[in-house]
């Protein structure tokens, strides 16, 4: 009897507390106007295991894709190559990464792939750190800042690719034995490229933010490098491609204002002049920096700069003048719109989709659109949870930070197996993915030296001999198939762009959803 009025006693002492905590649950919501799903989240320790396994192999890319003299490599069929690169000017450019599965540095891309990896660290440093994979990602991006700050070796000059693209697309060797001339091009006051100078200032200036406090002076060196590309590219505007005719057929650039925003935006992260935020609000309208929603990718910055100044709009401490803060929450207003087209069911969501769900905009590297748009979805997703922003609104339809959390998961999820063919596209992920990736150094055995024209590698049906761990293939056709062919470039080419994109978005799902708000 004692026992059961204890249990009772218990029972009736207890049910007020739960009330009234309860209530105040539902007042803090209430008074904060904040959505339940808009409160910061943990990630289940299912996708802990997911996400992080993939994370490991999509930073190993990376190293698989270094050129020059190997330090620690971890890659057994991989070795020193490009060792002369630049040496016909006076320059050392043999670090960097090649782009793809070919040979070739193209500086457009390269630049592209350390500013996403510079911001992916910026914003999800503590849990890179966490899952051992900090010192990777520092690792990469600092190979390529090594070699765009050797780059850039006087004012007004950049060099912007090394290679041939005609000659090495005729080849298929290894990079380790490659003989084929390695020639330089460069952009200047008389033949610029305001895009590829604008992208690298981009890069500099958020790796020196990344470097800042572990190494003062190469941050420095970079923010300087960062200011000075980026006056070159204000002062001698022209696309590259424009500029260079032939570079279409590879890297085309559409325009080059976008990225001269994007830098600008980055190079008031990195400095807070307040000069380079009015850049980027004075010229928002004219550069269409905050019109119709795009896609972000390395060759349009928009949606990209679009998430960066919001969140200025969102973290700013009150010190940003009324006339800047307008013209950002223009910029705001354009990355919700973004969020809009990528959300399932928005009334402006795009039918630019396959069946199974995947964002699809075109054949050649399908996949670099969907995980662009993830990246930034999940960041925003943060950044709504962080300042209790209840949800976004798409044409009257409200959208809560989990909606973009969910959407950015569903498409990592999609490419790691949850697709009609359940296939990952993430080489060295799952049981099944891709055998036959276009990739040359994968392709060719570590003990064989083939020539340039010796096609018998490329041409072989057996499966890689060498497995890129964490190439992130181009992706399916629309209507969700693959073909598993070396020669399939179209479906079966990785890049550093998307890998990087892809690394951001897996750091992001691996994170609570609450941001830093600030990155100095």
């Amino acid at each position: 009897m004692g026992a059961t009025s204890r249990g009772c006693c218990c029972r009736f002492v207890v049910l007020p507390v739960v009330l009234v905590l309860i209530a105040g649950v539902i007042l803090f919501f209430i008074k904060n106007k904040v959505h339940p799903s808009a409160v910061p989240s943990t990630p289940s320790s299912n996708d802990v295991d997911k996400y992080g396994t993939a994370l490991s192999a999509s930073l190993q890319f990376l190293q698989i894709q270094k050129a020059g003299k190997l330090v620690n490599n971890q890659i057994s069929w991989r070795g020193d190559s490009a060792l002369n690169d630049g040496k016909n000017a006076g320059l050392d450019l043999s670090k960097g990464l090649y782009d793809a599965g070919d040979h070739m540095k193209f500086g457009f891309p390269m630049a592209f792939t350390a500013t996403v990896l510079s911001w992916t660290i910026l914003e999800y440093k503590s849990t890179l750190s966490g899952n051992g994979k900090l010192d990777l990602a520092l690792d990469g991006l600092r190979w390529i800042t090594d070699y765009l700050v050797t780059a850039h070796s006087a004012d007004n000059v950049l060099c912007i690719q090394v290679g041939d693209p005609k000659v090495d697309h005729l080849c298929w060797d290894r990079p380790e034995t490659m003989t084929e001339a390695r020639p330089l091009l460069f952009i200047n006051k008389t033949s610029p490229g305001s895009d590829v100078a604008g992208e690298t200032a981009a890069a500099l200036a958020a790796a020196s933010l990344v470097f800042k406090s572990s190494d003062p002076t190469y941050s420095s060196n970079l923010l300087t490098h960062a200011q000075q590309l980026f006056e070159f590219a204000d002062n001698y505007t022209a696309i590259y491609s424009v500029t260079f005719p032939n570079l279409a057929s590879y890297y085309n650039s559409t325009d080059y204002e976008d990225e001269l925003l994007w830098a600008a935006a980055w190079l008031y992260q990195a400095t807070g002049d307040l000069k380079y935020l009015r850049y980027a609000t004075d010229n928002g309208q004219k550069f269409r920096g905050y019109g119709d929603p795009t896609y972000f990718s390395w060759d349009d910055k928009r949606a990209g700069t679009q998430v960066l100044l919001s969140r200025v709009h969102y973290f700013s401490s009150g010190s940003i003048p009324n006339d800047v803060n307008t013209v950002l929450d223009s910029y705001r207003s354009a990355a919700e719109r973004v969020m809009c087209v990528l959300v399932p069911g928005s009334p402006i969501s795009t039918s630019d989709r396959t069946k199974g769900g995947l964002i699809w905009i075109q054949e050649w590297n399908s996949l670099q659109h969907s995980v662009g748009g993830s990246f930034l979805a999940a960041l925003y997703s943060t950044y709504m949870a962080t300042t209790q922003t209840t949800d976004i609104s798409c044409n009257g339809k409200t959208y809560a930070a989990a909606d973009l959390r969910n959407f950015a998961k569903s498409q990592a999820d999609y490419i790691l197996g949850n697709n009609p063919i359940k296939m990952s596209y993430l080489v060295g992920y799952g049981s099944l993915y891709p055998q036959r990736v276009h990739h040359r150094g994968a392709s060719i055995p570590a003990d064989q030296s083939p020539s340039c024209s010796d096609y018998t590698w490329l041409n072989s049906p057996d499966r890689n001999p060498n497995v890129a761990v964490g190439a992130l293939v181009g992706g399916p056709f629309l209507n969700e198939t693959y073909i598993d062919a070396r020669d399939n470039a179209l479906q079966g080419e990785p890049t550093t762009t998307s890998s990087a994109l892809f690394t951001g978005l897996l750091s992001g799902l691996l994170s609570s959803s609450t941001a830093v708000r600030s990155f100095t």
